[in-house]
């Protein structure tokens, strides 16, 4: 039988059949993956039915071709033949509709398990806590969502199809070979070692080859996600040539590869075919002299061909899916690894309280971010911000503020101490909950790529068009936003790039006001904008935080000025407090240095 799978397609046999070991398998077994298509076993089923018939119809007209030319050509007998090629029309058309529904089935029910799967994964990978996210590339992510899930929807279904008919169609052929004719079938077993052995070496030397093309074709993705990703960055540097250069680069060495598998392949297709074709005129030789002789009709030789041709068609087909199937059981792990891993920061279950006053408070936090585990940001810190205060942080780059705001957000959990709101910690509060009542105003907010309306309503997805409005004007947005054609109905682009700096700040001010949040945090709002913006964006925060808890992170001192309370930062510890006047007398604090340093032409 592997001779009939060599002829057929030697390269793909035995680079999976000689190749392939045991300890190469994944974690994830086929049980699993199978597992996937269990809720659409009923259609399956389907499908398995009118496999068995499209797969008895391709056995049964090796046998009604024997008749044609043992009985009806023999005898001389016209109306046999008519009968008998009536007979096999019959099975060819039978054999055609079952196999079109066969198709149907399984088809649908793969494009289902891969609706379902894709619904899945997604949903793991946006409930992850946001350390899994800081150590993981979003186009990864974005290839388990879909070629990995492609490639399951095609094991699970298509695959799993093909394989089981030529499994089917295989063993069926084996039978029915060593039932015409066992002398024959016996001879070509025995070409079986002769072949194996010339070809084991190239196999193995196949698979390493075949891996470092894959792993050289990743590299290729990897540059160009790169670069298109960053293309603004590219552009501004004037590197387009020396990016087209580096890909090239690596396209060129993954074609050095591609082409030395090429050559081995084709030296295995030359070395299978030769030796299979031989045998194929060995058989005929034999059989031939076995016709002669009496002990064989020409009808039986005939038959025997035929259903060898569709053993080795059928064993040559099960050598792809099998390497279809180590596709599978890679994409398998990738995807269950999501699906598997459990977020250190849950988003549903917890306390609800009927209301939040807005007290925080943090004690004794310490923290280190989980992909730098070595460098700790925040050193046992304290600190109170009372319901409704307006408090600053201040001080140099890398201090520990951002990572104060990501706490109080729970993007991540100190790794001592306690962060509380209302003196609940945050870890015994639902996760939901908690950021339904907190408003997040960055530097550079990400907006969707939808229309400006729903970019506002994304704070609120009940609010009523009148409430968007509102929120515009209170926001300082309705302006800008009227005077565009399509007014609140304009789309914004990708992360907001068709509208500027000062209007994504706007439109952001205008879901947090909608949103109506009782603790605020102000990133850096107003940091990189112009004179004008800032006046105009500052006028809105200033409306923003009344009547609310709020933190902001700040370099502009007009922000700073205002607040009730500034809290001076230095390697992840409070080192000073108190208002703006304050902190300026003592000329020898770090407060003071900072506005010299770097707010002094601000102040002029």
């Amino acid at each position: 039988m592997v001779i009939f799978a060599w002829i057929s397609s030697p390269a793909a046999f035995y680079t999976e059949a000689f190749m392939t070991k045991t300890t190469d398998l994944p974690t994830y077994g086929m049980s699993r993956i199978l597992s996937l298509a269990w809720p659409e076993r009923k259609m399956i089923g389907s499908g398995l039915f009118f496999l068995v018939i499209s797969s008895a119809m391709l056995l049964s007209y090796p046998q009604a071709v024997r008749l044609i030319i043992d009985e009806a050509l023999g005898s001389g007998n016209t109306a046999a033949i008519d009968r008998t090629s009536l007979i096999i029309l019959a099975v060819f058309i039978a054999q055609g509709f079952a196999a079109a529904f066969r198709y149907y089935f399984f088809t649908l029910a793969g494009e289902r398990i891969v609706a379902r799967l894709r619904g899945d994964v997604y949903q793991s990978i946006v409930e992850q806590d946001i350390a899994f996210f800081d150590s993981r590339r979003t186009g990864e992510l974005m290839s388990r969502l879909s070629s990995d899930s492609t490639i399951l929807q095609n094991a699970v279904s298509i695959n799993i199809s093909i394989t089981m008919r030529n499994f089917g169609s295989a063993i069926g052929g084996l039978v029915l070979l060593v039932y015409t004719s066992p002398t024959l079938t016996g001879g070509l077993l025995l070409c079986v070692p002769l072949i194996a052995l010339g070809t084991v070496i190239l196999g193995k030397r196949l698979k390493t080859i075949s891996r470092d093309v894959q792993d050289a074709v990743a590299e290729t993705g990897v540059v160009a996600e790169e670069t298109i990703s960053g293309i603004r960055t590219v552009r501004s540097f004037a590197k387009e040539s020396f990016e087209v250069s580096r890909y090239k680069s690596v396209v060129q060495e993954s074609y050095k590869l591609a082409r030395l598998r090429i050559k081995t392949i084709a030296t295995i297709t030359a070395i299978g075919s030769c030796l299979g074709f031989s045998a194929i005129v060995a058989v005929l030789w034999y059989g031939g002299r076995l016709v002669v002789a009496g002990h064989m009709t020409v009808g039986d030789l005939t038959s025997f061909i035929l259903y060898a041709m569709t053993v080795a068609i059928s064993f040559g087909a099960l050598g792809s899916q099998w390497t279809e199937l180590m596709a599978a059981t890679g994409a398998a792990r990738r995807i269950f690894e999501i699906l598997d891993r459990k977020p250190l920061i849950v988003l549903n279950g917890g306390q609800k309280p009927e209301q939040m006053k807005g007290r925080i408070d943090f004690k004794a936090v310490s923290f280190s971010y989980p992909s730098r585990p070595d460098y700790q940001v925040l050193k046992a810190l304290d600190l109170a911000i009372e319901a409704g205060e307006v408090v600053a942080l201040v001080g140099p780059s890398g201090s520990g503020k951002s990572t104060i705001a990501a706490l109080l957000s729970r993007f991540y959990d100190p790794a001592s101490g306690s962060v509380l709101i209302d003196s609940l910690d945050l870890r015994g509060l639902d996760g939901n909950w908690l950021h339904q009542h907190i408003g997040v105003v960055s530097q550079d907010p990400v907006l969707l790529s939808g229309t400006i309306a729903a970019n506002i309503r994304y704070g609120k997805a009940d609010a009523s068009d009148e409430a968007v409005r509102d929120a515009a004007r209170a926001a300082n947005a309705a302006g800008f936003v009227e005077n565009f054609p399509d007014a609140y109905e304009t789309i914004v682009g990708e992360r907001g790039v068709q509208l500027s700096g000062g209007q994504r700040q706007r439109v952001a001010i205008a879901r947090a006001m909608l949103k109506d949040p009782r603790i605020l945090i102000l990133d850096e709002a107003t940091s990189a904008l112009d004179a004008e913006s800032e006046h105009l964006v500052q006028e809105a925060l200033d409306r923003l935080m009344k009547g609310r808890t709020t933190l902001v992170i700040a370099h502009r001192l007009s922000t700073v000025r205002n607040a009730d309370r500034v809290l001076v930062i230095q390697a992840g510890e409070v080192v000073e407090s108190g208002i703006h006047e304050t902190l300026m007398k003592n000329t020898d604090g770090v407060y003071h240095r900072l506005v010299n340093r770097q707010y002094v032409e601000i102040l002029e």
